[in-house]
């Protein structure tokens, strides 16, 4: 977050290279929205209100117009975006099904006719109480609390001068803080109306704005001090099959893609509902529709400045764009209704060396070390943009981002996923981040342990490296990780003496007080396989970021103060399928945060003889998680060799008997029947064992039983379930 004193202290030099003409142009258009607003659903119809007028679903598209919602949200983005998220913001909405879905919880015993007039009598109040300047009455609207950013859209609609133009709860913090405001009194409890209201007395009383409309503020604010993560994602995308609607995308500044029998997906709480939906549809392809479903919910929730590569087949990239507007569902055209608006620049246009396997398929996350590929590779012509695109190269991968955040927020977090999703790796990324190396996280592997070990050093004089690693087992304990005595040559040489030796936790603190600018990380490997309460011991309750360095505990061995500096950090790792152990602690499971790391199938661009390895340990991961539970699955290290995937035959079968096979085996607990039933026909039948062959003739015997018939890419006409086109 930024800094306000700073912010403030420069602010009239940023005013001063601030578009604001531009600004007054957007705020015009966005006037213009909110007339339109005012003119389908003027203030004084509200009473007598119809639901079909008011919610988003298909009966808003029989009368006339835009529903009240519809409208708010895909009608007015130029007056302020509430885009992304399922329609579970609209506080009563329609399914595409007919249901009726109402979300206060206190209004679902109701019909839904009465369930609105409620809702309804809760917006005529909160517009009467703002014409009267009473808004603390509000607050005292439950159900209008479900739908906090519809709310305050709506009122700022009709109030435009009492509300500014921004609806996100956490980005009103963001301001509230960059101008000198107390953001923490918003942390729970306190509606976004008033947070909102708050945050337009500080810009009031802020005299470098006077004279300035809300919107001008708005884009003003965004522009400098973008709340929004600064590592953008950057997802490919197919603008059908061998991008048919590329002139379409092109000419109209947006991508679209299929799957219109599911509806708008806004409608969709959850990926497994989505799922559900995906299956009734597209049967054939159930085992991947979990996946699908994720990525289409991630398309939905694109923001501006998110990063998309158009492609046509695997080989050729035919622009990178900006998402310039949030999702929306356009059932009135024929086909592919799910629309996002970007802004393309074809400077990007390229082809690859060699094919991408994993753009196969519609959806792809683009990895770091590719997307500095495709920068590199922009046309020559341009080479001073590539020198400034460049210096983006460095952006953190998602789930990196991720855990840092965490980390900030509550100081440890455990990483938790089947074996070999690649926990360990993810922990050492986040690591160098935290060190400055974010261009190693994607580096060459020598590059990359070089970075690790230089962190991994102690330097002479400390007592210890911002990097520490252990790996925790049922018979390592508190003398180990704090403190305790151990045996140690006498001075004499004759015999050994009991020494009191500082544990690994205690050598950290102790670097980490002496160098309070400097993050320090210990990672700890399968850190459910040791006794924590007893490891931690007395430490557990500094481990609380509000403890960090001004709380301390007496150690019972030395009877030494013992504090944890706030610069230090813990990472943990654990597998999701191994039942060796049992569940962590309460008391220590509320002191962490915990992140699934599940399959990374974007990571497998490669195919052998044939067989997409992405789309095999899908297909194998389905038949896991059918038998065994989403636990109990095999992560895409498996297929990797270093950090490329498999690419011959011999490898695969390597990979596949003696790595795969004795891990399936293990989860079936030497049950013939269970293991035929993942593995099927590769199991003889006489014996339950796995069937052994030439290595050349396993890719095909694995494409048989785990890829599905239907599971082609975008490049293969007739298939809608997983190339949606």
């Amino acid at each position: 977050m930024a800094d306000g004193g700073d912010f403030q202290g420069g602010l009239a030099g940023r005013i001063a290279g601030f578009d604001r003409e531009a600004a007054g142009l957007a705020a015009d258009r966005a006037e213009e929205e909110r007339q339109r607003v005012l003119a389908e659903f003027p203030l004084d119809t509200w009473a007598g209100l119809p639901l079909e007028r008011y919610a988003l679903g298909p009966a808003g598209h029989d009368g006339p117009g835009y529903s009240f919602c519809r409208l708010l949200e895909y009608g007015t983005n130029v007056f302020g975006s509430i885009r992304g998220g399922s329609a579970a913001k609209h506080i009563v909405y329609q399914h595409r099904t007919g249901e009726w879905r109402i979300v206060p919880s206190a209004l679902r015993g109701l019909g839904v006719h009465e369930a609105w007039r409620t809702v309804r009598a809760e917006f005529v109040t909160a517009f009467a109480a703002a014409a009267e300047g009473a808004y603390e009455r509000i607050d005292e609207l439950e159900s209008l609390s479900y739908g906090q950013a519809l709310t305050t859209k709506a009122l700022a609609i009709y109030f435009p001068g009492e509300f500014l133009p921004i609806f996100s709860a956490s980005h009103v913090r963001h301001f509230t803080a960059l101008l000198g405001g107390r953001p923490h009194q918003y942390s729970s409890g306190v509606r976004t109306w008033r947070a909102n209201r708050e945050l337009l007395d500080l810009v009031r009383r802020t005299p470098e704005f006077e004279g300035w409309r809300p919107h001008e503020v708005m884009q003003f604010l965004y522009a400098f001090h973008d709340p929004r993560p600064r590592d953008r994602l950057v997802w490919k995308i197919s603008p059908g099959e061998r991008a048919v609607l590329w002139d379409d995308c092109l000419k109209n500044r947006r991508i679209r893609i299929g799957w219109d029998e599911v509806g708008s997906l806004g409608q969709y709480e959850s990926d497994q509902e989505l799922k559900e939906a995906l299956d009734r549809y597209w049967p054939q392809s159930t085992g991947g529709n979990l996946r699908l479903a994720r990525q289409l919910l991630g398309f939905r929730d694109l923001e501006p400045g998110d990063l998309i590569v158009a492609n046509r087949g695997k080989s050729e990239v035919l622009a990178v764009g900006t998402v310039a507007e949030g999702y929306s569902y356009d059932p009135d055209v024929l086909k592919h209704q799910h629309t996002v608006g970007v802004a393309w620049d074809t400077s990007y246009a390229q082809l690859f060396d060699s094919p991408r396997h994993a753009w196969q398929q519609t959806f792809a996350k683009v990895p770091a070390a590719l997307w500095r590929e495709i920068q590199q590779g922009r046309k020559a012509a341009l080479a001073e943009a590539v020198t400034s695109v460049a210096e983006t190269d460095a952006e953190l991968p998602d789930a990196v981002r991720k855990v840092r955040e965490l980390l900030d927020h509550k100081g440890q977090v455990v990483l938790t996923g089947p074996p070999g999703t690649g926990k360990t790796r993810l922990a050492l990324s986040v690591a160098l981040a935290m060190a400055g190396f974010r261009e190693r996280i994607e580096a060459p592997p020598e590059e990359r342990a070089a970075a690790l070990s230089e962190l991994s050093r102690v330097p002479e004089g400390t007592a210890a490296a911002r990097l520490t690693m252990v790996t925790f087992h049922p018979s390592y304990g508190y003398e180990d990780f704090v403190e305790g005595f151990k045996p140690a040559a006498a001075a004499d040489g004759a015999g050994l003496n009991l020494t009191l030796t500082d544990g690994l936790f205690r050598r950290v603190c102790t670097a980490a007080e002496a160098a309070l600018d400097e993050t320090f990380l210990i990672v700890v490997d399968e850190i459910n396989r040791g006794d924590l309460p007893r490891i931690l011991g007395e430490l557990i309750t500094l481990l609380e970021l509000d403890k960090r360095g001004s709380v301390s505990v007496t150690l019972p061995t030395s009877g030494r103060q013992q504090t944890v500096p706030p610069n230090v950090r813990i990472i943990g790792t654990m597998n999701s399928a191994d039942r060796s152990v049992g569940h962590i602690d309460a008391a220590i499971r509320r002191r962490f945060a915990f992140v699934d790391v599940p399959p990374d199938l974007d990571v497998l661009d490669g195919e052998v003889e044939g067989l997409g390895l992405a789309e095999f340990l899908e297909g194998l991961n389905a038949k896991l998680d059918v038998s065994f539970g989403p636990d109990h699955l095999i992560g895409q290290a498996y297929l990797l060799s270093g950090d490329r995937p498999l690419a011959t035959a011999e490898q695969l079968a390597n990979a596949f008997h003696h790595e795969i096979v004795p891990l399936v085996a293990d989860y079936c607990l030497g049950q013939p029947d269970l293991l035929r039933n993942v593995l099927g026909s590769l199991v003889d039948n006489s014996t339950g064992r796995v069937v052994q062959a030439n290595p050349q003739d396993l890719p095909g015997m694995l494409a048989d039983e785990f890829v599905a018939a239907g599971a082609l890419g975008d490049d293969q006409p007739g298939d809608k379930g997983v190339g949606g086109w």
